[in-house]
């Protein structure tokens, strides 16, 4: 496992997987031990993930041109992941209902499933949202219902951007010129999206559905991060609730 790059999250579904098979073959006879038991693979995460301030998607956006604005824009504000979000076709969006259809995902431009049942659930989208999705299909040159949302025009429209590219030559070099200091990476928008959803005090099965999450325990434990504003604002609460009002430590003063 140690030899595999990829997270540990990854790495762990894989022994899981490998565990599961073995024990199937022992129960058809076809091994008599399961190796992968010996197999030791934490799902922890070797660090926590970016978040975004608001404060630094507003100067990221402002930096970034068409139609890399829009992307992130749109990743920053519906949590979609970057084979969801590169996937869109305009016969996904409804701009009539405020709705975005999720049907597809592509992953090194393969074309493919949604990641979970959960991620095939309708997206609501605000106003706002709408309304930048629209100016950019005025503006792109492939705007027919099955042309892709974000299609390269180097490939002439016939396939969506590649994400990589997307990071290392448009979205990286604007944060490094409003000063963002950040390793950003796509998930870096969905992780704060959830954070600023539960900073503004949101309910957690709001952002489970805004995630399209299977339980509500992965947005608590993977996607959300408080921020320091609403752990301070949090921590006064409870003071407040502990310490004796000023007139009432006054009083106990004189007396």
């Amino acid at each position: 496992m140690s030899s595999l790059k990829l997270a540990n999250g990854s790495k762990a579904k894989i022994r899981n997987l490998m565990s599961a098979l073995f024990k199937h073959a022992m129960r058809y006879e076809w091994t008599e031990r399961n190796p992968i038991t010996l197999v030791r693979q934490s799902a922890k995460r070797e660090r926590a993930p970016e978040v975004l301030t608001e404060d630094e998607i507003k100067s990221l956006l402002a930096e970034l041109s068409e139609p890399y604005r829009t992307m992130v824009f749109l990743a920053a504000t519906t949590g979609l992941r970057v084979s969801e979000l590169l996937a869109l076709k305009w016969s996904d969006v409804n701009f009539e209902n405020l709705q975005i259809s999720l049907n597809r995902a592509v992953v090194h431009q393969v074309v493919g499933e949604l990641k979970t049942e959960a991620s095939r659930k309708p997206l609501p989208v605000a106003l706002e949202v709408a309304e930048a999705l629209f100016n950019w299909r005025l503006r792109s040159g492939y705007p027919r219902a099955e042309d892709w949302v974000f299609a390269s025009f180097e490939k002439q429209g016939k396939q969506p951007y590649w994400p990589e590219n997307l990071l290392r030559h448009r979205i990286r070099p604007a944060a490094e010129r409003c000063g963002i200091r950040k390793r950003i990476g796509w998930p870096t928008f969905r992780h704060s999206y959830a954070t600023l959803l539960k900073a503004n005090g949101e309910d957690v099965k709001v952002v489970q559905e805004s995630l399209r999450h299977a339980n509500s325990r992965i947005t608590l434990d993977v996607y959300t991060q408080a921020v320091t504003p609403a752990k301070r604002q949090a921590q006064s609460k409870v003071v407040k609730m502990i310490l004796p009002s000023q007139n009432g430590s006054g009083k106990e003063a004189e007396a």
